[in-house]
């Protein structure tokens, strides 16, 4: 290794690869090196339980960064190695095929892991989780015309695979532990047309159902619920959240709580080290509290701000949250954290339903819509900048589906 001190970059997906690409172009001139543990270069994970599964021919991994333009910004590249330890008096970052990599400043952008089941379910060997490139080639593998489909968890990621199970021909159960679908992050009036979106598309639905075991017979494997109900499966995949990744940082002395634990820079309790992406509990001025937050764009922003701090500037992350989840050729999408308290509706009739969340002194704090894209996309898109320049509105023009959100920016 050289001698100099480099600015180090550990996980090579869309944070790390954003990274690398902010510091180069931010004005570091010095050794600039990415590790990520997958052998392959950085990629995109949205679509691997989207598109990845249901397109003809299969498509590729989307690389982020080629070859070719991780050559341009003269990156160092260990891919399929892992980290193993940091050692924060030193200044090195300890890697798996035994070298010592020295830093100037590191960022950890390690993500997160699929939560698997417990293992009082007992094991099978049919039952899949979805995070690598890999593990959707697996299951694209085994959705199939005719082939049945066992969904456990009601999120997003659960959601996404049964409409592409069902797009291909499979038949597809969807086993939610809680009493609806989307606890965490929709609101239920969303979420239940999300259900009847399902539903229509011949998915079943089951809510509070709890698994007693998952066991084989033969070639399928069974998935036994405690009320007796057992569903047959050619494939079960498990979608019941992730697990950040954290234990480099918690042995490196971090402060960990729900993730690395970082300032409104960015800056973990080591002011040398940082943290951006799925890894990461940071402080949102506007919700006053503490997020961690599993989204491509939210990755790809933190990761932008982390590499201009890396380098000497104060930024303070105040991004405004977004996500996006595609369900058939409907669209879901959220700006904010919706509040646990009443929203106002937008109803646009066939084109979908948008909510909007007010604060005490009527100003938007979230936003969630679900129905055709080219609509709620633009109707959150308004928002989201609303949201930004925390302007006073008015209920009664939120809720006026003939109200053009644009209009409301000069207010």
């Amino acid at each position: 290794m050289e001698s100099e001190r480099a600015m180090v970059v550990v996980g090579a997906g869309e944070a790390g690869a954003a990274a690398v690409t902010a510091l180069r172009e931010g004005g570091w001139t010095g050794p600039l090196i990415l590790i990520g543990s997958e052998d392959s270069l950085p990629y995109e994970r949205p679509p691997l339980s989207k598109s990845f599964l249901v397109e003809e021919p299969p498509p590729g991994p989307r690389y982020i960064l080629t070859s070719d333009r991780l050559r341009e910004l003269r990156v160092t590249t260990f891919f399929g190695r892992s980290a193993l330890s940091i050692d924060r008096s030193r200044h090195t970052v300890k890697i798996s095929d035994g070298a010592n990599v020295p830093y100037e400043r590191l960022l950890l952008a390690t993500g997160a892991a699929p939560r698997t089941l417990p293992r009082r379910y007992g094991s099978a060997q049919n039952v899949f989780t979805l995070r690598t490139h890999d593990d959707a080639v697996r299951l694209r593998g085994g959705i199939v015309q005719g082939s049945k489909i066992v969904v456990i968890g009601g999120g997003f990621i659960g959601l996404e695979v049964a409409t592409s199970a069902v797009s291909r021909g499979a038949s597809c159960v969807v086993l939610e532990a809680g009493p609806r679908l989307l606890t965490r992050a929709v609101p239920e009036v969303l979420a239940r047309l999300i259900q009847g979106r399902h539903e229509e598309a011949g998915v079943q639905i089951v809510t509070s159902a709890s698994i007693t075991r998952i066991e084989e017979r033969a070639k399928q494997t069974l998935v036994i619920l405690d009320d007796a109900r057992v569903f047959y499966a050619d494939m079960v995949v498990v979608g019941i959240g992730a697990v950040p990744n954290v234990k480099l940082a918690e042995a490196a002395g971090l402060f960990v709580d729900n993730g690395i634990v970082v300032d409104e820079t960015l800056a973990t309790s080591d002011s040398n080290i940082f943290a951006a992406g799925d890894c990461c509990s940071f402080p949102h001025p506007l919700y006053e509290r503490r997020l961690r937050l599993e989204a491509w764009r939210n990755a790809r922003r933190q990761a932008m701000t982390a590499a201009a701090n890396m380098l000497g500037a104060h930024q303070i992350h105040d991004d405004i949250p977004w996500f996006w989840s595609d369900q058939y050729e409907e669209t879901l999408q959220i700006a904010g954290i919706c509040p646990d308290h009443p929203a106002v509706h937008r109803d646009l009739g066939p084109k979908g339903t948008v909510l909007f969340y007010l604060d005490h002194d009527s100003k938007l704090v979230a936003a969630c819509g679900f129905g055709s894209l080219s609509v709620i996309a633009k109707e959150i898109r308004f928002a989201e900048t609303l949201i930004a320049r925390r302007l006073k509105l008015s209920p009664v023009a939120l809720a006026e589906p003939t109200m053009n959100l644009k209009s409301l920016l000069v207010g």
